[in-house]
Parts: C-alpha cells; sequence; structure tokens
C-alpha cells in the first residue's frame, strides 16, 4: 500500500516537473486553470508523505497479551455488575377487564457465572469478545395495584443461555488518540425464569407470565445499547488521555499514534511517534524514524519497539536543555580530591602560583548533540564537547589554565524498572585536543588520564543521575511488567516482556478465587 501511494506520488511530481515550462506558455487564465488542477494532484502527496510518517515506538500485543486481558476483564465486569444499580420499572397491564398498574424496583444481581469466553484478532477491524453459556440470578421487589386490591412481595429472575458476541473498531482520531468504537454486536438469550416469593395465585399467573417475556424483550433490546454507551465513555476518556508523558524538569515523549492500529490475526500493533522534546520546545528534530519491525513471536504478552530515533531525539532534547553543560564545582572537586596538585606533573609552572594544592573548577560542555547508535547487543553513545579548566586560588579567585576538546566513547546499559526504560553509561574511551593554555605543557597525554578519571568519577554519574529517571514505556493501564528482557538489534532495541494487573483495592479476593 505505501508503496503504490510513493509510485503514485512519484509519478504525479514528474509529471509537474515535465508540464511546469507548458504552463507559462498559455494563457493567463488556461495557466491558473492548470496550475490550480496540478496542486489539486500534488496536495494528496503532501498528505500522504506525512501519514507515511514512520514510528520511533512501537506496541505489539499478542493473543497471549489479548487472552490475559479478557480473563482480568471478564473477572473485573463480573465483579461490576454484582454491583450494578438498575432502575425501577412501571407499566400497566390488562389481566382478564382489569387493569393493573404495577413496579418492579430493587433489582439486585445475586450471581452471575460466565463459563465461557473468547477474545480473538478481526483482521483490518479490531477485537472480537465471545461470552456463550452465560447466567445470572437477579432479585426483584415487585408492587401491583388496582382498583379491587394492593399487593407486593419479591421474585427471582434466573437469566441462561446468554450468548454475546462483540466486535470493537480500533482506529486513531485526527489528535492521535486511540479510538475505540462498537463495530457490532449480537446478542442471544435462551431462557428467563421468574418465581414469585409472595402474591395471591392469579397475580403469580399475571406477573409470571408477563414479566418473562417483558424481560426478555428489554434485556434484548438494552443489552447492546447499554454496551454501545459503555464503550463511548471508554472512549471519551481514551480522547482525554494526555499523548505527552512529562519525564523530568528537562523533556517530555509524545506517545501519539502515528497512524490507525494495524490489526492481524495474531496480534495489533501500534506505532507511536516517540519523540523527546526540550520542555515547551515541539519543534521536531532535524532527523527522522528509520522504519524497523518487531519479531514475529507470539510467546510474549507485550513487546516494545525502541529506535534509535527515539533515544536521539532524547539526547537531542538533552543537548538543547543544557543539561550536557556540567560545571563541578570548588566543594565537588574537594569532594573527589580534584586538585592542582594532580596536575603539577604535566603543568610544572602551575606550582608557582598554587604552591599548596588548590582545588581544580572544570567547566564541561557538549558542543553538539551526543551521537547513538545501537547495535547486536550494544548501545554506543559519543559525546563531543569543550572543556575549561581554572585553579580556585586561597583567596577564592580563578585563575584559568587551559581548555581543550573533548570526544568521549561510553556504553550505555540499558534496564527495565519499574516502567521505565533506564540509562547508565560506563566511559569507555576518551580523546581529548588542547586548544590553548595559560601555562606551558609538559605532556598532553597526562591530561587525557587526568580527565578520564575526572569522568569517571564525577561526569558520568552526574549525567547518569539526571538521565536516571528513565523514560516511561507504553504500557496498559494498571499493569506492571513482568520478567521484561531487552534484545538489541541494529537501530533498534525490543523489550520482551509479560504483564500483570495491578488489583485495586477490593479486586484481589475475587481474582484469586478465579485464577
Amino acid at each position: 500500500m505505501a508503496a503504490a501511494g510513493g509510485a503514485v506520488c512519484g509519478l504525479l511530481l514528474r509529471m509537474r516537473a515535465r508540464t511546469r515550462g507548458m504552463l507559462w506558455r498559455g494563457g493567463p487564465s488556461n495557466q491558473g486553470e492548470k496550475m490550480q488542477k496540478m496542486w489539486y494532484s500534488f496536495l494528496p502527496c503532501l498528505l500522504f508523505l506525512q501519514l507515511e510518517a514512520n514510528p520511533g515506538l512501537k506496541v505489539r500485543i499478542t493473543q497471549k497479551g489479548l487472552d490475559y486481558g479478557r480473563k482480568i476483564g471478564i473477572e473485573l465486569l463480573k465483579q461490576r455488575v454484582l454491583k450494578e444499580t438498575f432502575p425501577s420499572w412501571s407499566g400497566q397491564e390488562s389481566f382478564s377487564i382489569v387493569k393493573v398498574n404495577y413496579t418492579i424496583s430493587r433489582f439486585r444481581v445475586d450471581a452471575v457465572d460466565i463459563p465461557e469466553t473468547s477474545a480473538s484478532f478481526i483482521p483490518g477491524t479490531g477485537v472480537s469478545l465471545s461470552v456463550a453459556h452465560a447466567s445470572a440470578i437477579i432479585s426483584a421487589d415487585w408492587r401491583v395495584k388496582t382498583w379491587l386490591l394492593k399487593d407486593q412481595g419479591g421474585f427471582t429472575l434466573s437469566i441462561s443461555e446468554l450468548f454475546i458476541a462483540i466486535v470493537f473498531k480500533v482506529s486513531r482520531d485526527s489528535t492521535g488518540h486511540l479510538s475505540v468504537l462498537l463495530h457490532s454486536c449480537q446478542l442471544s438469550i435462551g431462557s428467563v425464569k421468574v418465581k414469585l416469593n409472595e402474591g395471591s395465585s392469579w397475580i403469580y399467573s399475571f406477573l409470571s407470565g408477563y414479566l418473562e417475556k417483558a424481560i426478555h424483550s428489554k434485556l434484548e433490546e438494552n443489552i447492546c445499547l447499554n454496551i454501545k454507551y459503555k464503550i463511548q465513555l471508554m472512549d471519551a476518556q481514551l480522547r482525554k488521555q494526555k499523548v505527552l508523558s512529562q519525564i523530568d524538569a528537562f523533556a517530555q515523549i509524545d506517545y501519539s499514534l502515528v497512524s490507525s492500529p494495524a490489526v492481524f490475526k495474531s496480534h495489533i500493533n501500534l506505532d507511536l511517534k516517540g519523540t523527546v522534546y526540550p520542555v515547551g520546545n515541539h519543534t521536531d528534530p532535524p532527523f527522522v524514524p528509520a522504519p524497523f519491525g518487531l519479531p514475529n513471536k507470539g510467546d510474549s504478552m507485550l513487546y516494545l519497539g525502541v529506535s534509535s530515533y527515539f533515544l536521539e531525539s532524547a539526547t537531542l532534547a538533552y543537548y538543547r536543555a543544557g543539561v550536557f553543560n556540567i560545571t563541578i564545582s570548588k566543594d565537588l572537586a574537594t569532594t573527589f580530591n580534584l586538585t592542582t596538585a594532580m596536575l603539577k606533573d604535566f603543568v610544572p609552572e602551575l606550582a608557582l602560583h598554587c604552591p599548596t594544592a588548590c582545588p581544580v573548577l572544570l567547566k564541561l560542555m557538549a558542543t553538539s548533540p551526543p551521537v547513538v547508535s545501537l547495535q547486536s547487543d550494544t548501545c554506543r553513545l559519543w559525546i563531543t564537547g569543550s572543556v575549561e579548566v581554572f585553579a580556585v586560588l586561597p583567596n577564592s579567585t580563578i585563575q584559568y589554565i587551559f581548555t581543550g576538546n573533548l570526544t568521549t566513547s561510553t556504553r550505555g546499559n540499558l534496564t527495565v524498572i519499574k516502567q521505565k526504560l533506564i540509562i547508565s553509561l560506563l566511559l569507555k574511551r576518551l580523546q581529548f585536543s588542547l586548544v590553548h593554555s595559560a601555562v606551558r605543557f609538559s605532556q598532553v597525554s597526562l591530561v587525557e588520564n587526568l580527565l578520564s578519571y575526572t569522568l569517571r568519577r564525577v561526569l558520568i554519574p552526574v549525567i547518569s543521575d539526571k538521565l536516571g529517571k528513565g523514560f516511561s514505556l507504553p504500557n496498559l493501564a494498571h499493569t506492571s511488567l513482568v520478567g521484561p528482557v531487552i534484545k538489541m538489534n541494529q537501530g533498534h532495541l525490543v523489550i520482551f516482556t509479560d504483564v500483570h494487573y495491578e488489583h485495586e483495592q477490593g479486586e484481589d479476593e475475587d481474582l484469586r478465587r478465579h485464577p
């Protein structure tokens, strides 16, 4: 589909180039008409190119995940049905020559059983959920009034052999939110039986026969309507969900959908924008995501794909926010014993200015956005920057020593903790070149050793701490990831994981009874 669309757009663009000169040779009105038609054919191509944007993040829910969601969903449904309240129901019917006014009130669901359920993906549409052989027992009160008498009591309603087949249609709305609507609903009710607990025989005959038919009819009319209403409420809640997630004080992640969910027989794919922005600045990066895929497996409930674009946009966002610009202050230098005594071996003249050991102040600044590379089983991060080194003299004034350029190669260790992708850095290599110095150097290579020590002990832990809050991963509501495993690939990584529903208070006991 995408290839066909691209081919059509390419043909139109070539036609536009060939006819550009012809348009100018026509008369003014003819020229304007042709130009207008050409733009009408050109604009869909622009729209096509935008709609076909590659995602920075991918989420896949497999049949295993759907089955787990079905099990939890059915148990939650049973709990909520038992707590459901129903409106009273009044009417008038004729019994022989007598007009009977009746009221049915205080409906209470005493028991519900849903022995057979199934869920499946409907390619190109959404999700199907089926319930078979369901039953329920409901208690209610009744009251009748005629010109002859009044009576009241209670009754028990038994519903059995209930079959429901629902198809949910999933799509993307214009704002990038997930949209869920009812595509179809089929219902069949096998039996409705009413047993009155009190009342005279003629009332029993009237109510039991009439209520069975009336309740059967009302259930058939209203169950699918009620399901549609509940799904509309859910869809409205989905539209209210924020697609921007705050990481920390510096950055936000855009989780909006870039296309409608792709539904296949064995899974559903959600393609998310996955762009990290500096807070308050939503300018897109000067690069775009490369296409990538998820493994054709179904062993886990959830597969999360993270492209190098996501990580590159994150490093760009933090670069723009100044996170990689760090000053190692006097107090921090003293803590790690960074003093001029360490510099005297390769800056002999420094002893003339600082006869006693003075703290060293370093100003490090990234001069370009860090470069991220995802390879098989390896994540690399290259940071290019500059360093200015000063001595803090006893009178608290600072004395400039030297300026240099740095190129560092770090390895990123990736872990998943509490729904977040955590990145910790390990310095692998440092290259230093001297730009300017106020004092004479003896060996520049020794400076590399000092800076390498400083970065390992001070700078890398500071950056890792700033990144330590991690990146929130796309996840299902009220669930935690179970046993996540990260697999590195060329240009992207994949997280394989199961999920566990976090029970709300009051749910645990019932869910334990239905493992």
